[in-house]
């Protein structure tokens, strides 16, 4: 084989090396980058579960101090329950909460509370406040029971 197809080849090689060398490297740093954007994406949904436990707790807190509402508790707990563990709504006594969504979910609120007229705004209010009583011990039983489970 003459010197030139030897030293040809060899050339050819080595920059085969070094461009194999440079697409490992660059997976490599794709790699990398992909790693750390899963950890932080893993790290921000840890701590928005984190607030949301926490908000479930307080919102709990606040239905056993009479602090709030309960059909707002009920509509803001079974919208935070959606998102940290659905299946506590089909259970006992966690139920109340999609019981009572279900019940006064069609109700306006905020600006669309605002822009109704008045009458269908009282007629509302009498509808949400019977659902309120007709359910108010078990929303506290299963306020009590929220607070104290372990997410």
């Amino acid at each position: 084989m003459p010197q030139w197809l030897q030293w040809t080849l060899i050339v050819a090689g080595l920059l085969a090396i070094a461009l194999l060398a440079a697409f490992i490297a660059r997976q490599f740093r794709t790699l990398q980058d992909s790693k750390k954007r899963q950890e932080k994406t893993e790290a921000f949904q840890k701590e928005r579960r984190g607030s949301m436990i926490e908000s479930i707790r307080v919102l709990s807190m606040a239905v056993e101090e009479d602090q709030i509402e309960y059909s707002e508790a009920c509509l803001r707990i079974k919208g935070l329950l959606d998102h940290v563990a659905p299946e506590l709504l089909a259970q006992s006594p966690f139920r109340v909460f999609q019981e009572v969504h279900d019940q006064i979910q069609h109700m306006p609120t905020h600006r669309a509370r605002q822009e109704t007229e008045t009458r269908f705004v009282e007629k509302m209010d009498r509808e949400r406040l019977a659902v309120e009583e007709k359910h108010a011990d078990a929303i506290r039983r299963a306020a009590t029971a929220l607070r104290h489970h372990q997410f």
